[in-house]
């Protein structure tokens, strides 16, 4: 590793140790020079080379007022942020700051004002509730957090020394969008709009994204300044091939690797715009659509296949192209799609942990059933247990190396995703002889719901909090709108009625506690859950319930 420009060396310090890291593969589209600075490279390199009057961000207020935001003026942005990070915060890089808020001006500025400064941003689903914040926090030991003023509630029990979710760490804090004395917007006042950025390695340090795992703890997913341009240099230059003039815009939270590529990394690296809004329905997508004249949208295939219904109400001519990500995406979403629009689908694979997609193929390369090919600059094949590899035709696990991969932070996880130097993402696939993948299923207990992912065991442990339930156990459930959904088999305790009144109660009470988008939307009393001989909870035996439509008295799925 190159001389690192950071002060605060604990997430370097963090790190696997070497031995246990991908190998990494670069060509001649990921070679990049020993010191980088990403957010350089997004915005300041177009206003470098005379392109600061392109347009880098489009939003719509709720008002209705129309902006356009310049190369030029993201950069004075995004420079004023990094004054008030380094300054009035007195933070020096390698420190971690929590971003927190939807996509929205603020909070895509924020991103590159902490990576401009050489901090590490820890960027945070807007959902997610103060005991999930505080996991993430102390993981990291975060010291500082940036919040959209909507959402400072939850961010604010993290702060209060006398309750549950206190963050030792977390010491300064300030909230954008609004007009308070602590504000960003009030710190910016009379800051400069040039800022010396951080000289940063190409790999030190940017960026934390955490991922939930199968056991409900975060996983904190460590990636470099190259990463950043890696992931910008190969799916989009190779599969998805945008220009200049392309209008970006979709659903997935900049707090999601998915979306921070697609909707703010992948625009800026080619010098095109983005279009960010904050709440989407399949309606309000394709209004934005027609609206900016978008030619490039991301989102999950549950969007796409309520889009495909309402897409005749809607000029949206000047759609290219769709991406699809997130979830797997049945053939008769493609389908339907693709005869509503005219739109082959773009399908892909990625991960936390590889920071975007590394399968995929699009247009006249899309082969019905396969995700696709592995995209330029990485290498996949499919192996069996002991990491051998299965011949053409065979179900087994995915294996993949390239320029980015898997580096936890601190986790001993690390070894069971990275093996001989291989990420294993954690899905079956086969391969045919043409070099086409096909997926199978995921290898953990995780639940892709609508593109989330959401850990069965974090919504039992969740469940098991209610006074209610005795025991519980939670996997998914396939669903023809979501892909699947999260159903849990409750037992309850002596006395409680198994009704539609017990299962409102347990969804509300969830909603409450955790994200809500993680809420069971069936619940299911059984009189016993299945177990071994030694009472482990024989997860394979609920899949089979799941499989067959659920078993038990009674189900709610509003």
């Amino acid at each position: 590793m190159a001389s690192t420009a950071h002060i605060d060396t604990f997430a370097r310090d963090r790190l696997p140790p070497p031995q246990q890291w991908p190998a990494f593969l670069f060509n001649e589209d990921t070679q990049y020079p020993e010191r980088m600075n990403c957010a350089l490279e997004l915005v300041e390199r177009h206003v470098r080379e005379g392109r600061g009057d392109r347009v880098a961000i489009r939003y719509e207020q709720d008002d209705g007022t129309r902006h356009a935001v310049s190369y030029a003026a993201l950069a004075a942005l995004s420079n004023r942020i990094a004054h008030v990070l380094t300054g009035d915060m007195r933070l020096v890089p390698g420190n971690r700051v929590l971003l927190r808020g939807p996509n929205n001006l603020m909070m895509a500025a924020c991103w590159l004002a902490v990576v401009k400064a050489g901090l590490i941003a820890v960027p945070t689903m807007p959902l997610l509730r103060a005991k999930e914040l505080k996991q993430v926090i102390d993981r990291a030991e975060v010291s500082a957090a940036l919040c959209d003023e909507r959402l400072r509630e939850e961010l604010e029990a993290n702060l209060d020394a006398g309750g549950g979710y206190h963050c030792p760490s977390l010491t300064e804090v300030l909230y954008f969008n609004g007009a308070g004395a602590d504000s960003v917007e009030a710190a910016m006042a009379g800051k400069p709009e040039v800022f010396d950025a951080c000289d940063t390695a190409a790999d030190d340090i940017c960026l934390i994204a955490f991922t939930s795992g199968t056991t409900g703890q975060p996983k904190g997913t460590v990636h470099f300044h190259r990463d950043v341009i890696a992931m910008c240099d190969l799916f989009p230059r190779h599969v998805l091939k945008p220009g200049p003039d392309d209008i970006f815009c979709g659903t997935p939270p900049l707090a999601f690797t998915f979306g921070l590529g697609g909707i703010l990394c992948f625009p800026l690296r080619v010098g095109a715009s983005t279009v960010l809004a904050e709440r989407l329905t399949p309606e309000s997508l394709l209004a934005l659509i027609q609206s900016w004249r978008a030619t490039i949208v991301f989102t999950a295939p549950t969007f796409y296949r309520q889009m495909a219904a309402l897409a005749p109400a809607y000029d949206i001519s000047s759609l290219k192209k769709s991406v699809s990500a997130g979830e797997a995406l049945p053939d008769a979403t493609r389908q339907g799609w693709k005869a509503a629009t005219g739109i082959e689908m773009t399908d892909g694979i990625g991960g936390t942990e590889m920071m975007h997609i590394f399968i995929s193929s699009a247009g006249g390369e899309v082969r019905p059933g396969a995700i696709g090919k592995v995209v330029p600059g990485y290498i996949a094949q499919i192996v069996d247990e002991q990491m051998r590899p299965l011949p053409h035709g065979t179900v087994g696990k995915l294996a993949v190396r390239g320029p980015t991969g898997c580096r936890y932070l601190d986790d001993p996880r690390q070894t069971a995703y990275v093996k001989d130097g291989w990420n294993l993402p954690g899905d079956t696939f086969m391969a045919d002889a043409d070099g086409y993948y096909f997926y199978q299923a995921r290898s953990d207990d995780m639940i892709i719901s609508a593109g989330y992912n959401i850990a069965g065991p974090e919504v039992e442990s969740t469940l098991m909090r209610h006074e209610a339930v005795a025991e519980c156990g939670v996997v998914g459930m396939p669903d023809p709108e979501r892909g699947q959904v999260v159903a849990a088999y409750v037992v309850l305790r002596p006395g409680v009625p198994a009704s539609e009144e017990t299962c409102a109660a347990l969804q509300a009470f969830v909603k409450a506690e955790i994200a809500p988008y993680k809420y069971p939307r069936r619940v299911l009393f059984v009189d016993a859950l299945p177990r071994t001989e030694t009472g482990k909870l024989q997860r394979f035996r609920l899949r089979q319930m799941a499989e067959q439509g659920g078993a038990g008295g009674a189900a709610r799925q509003p």
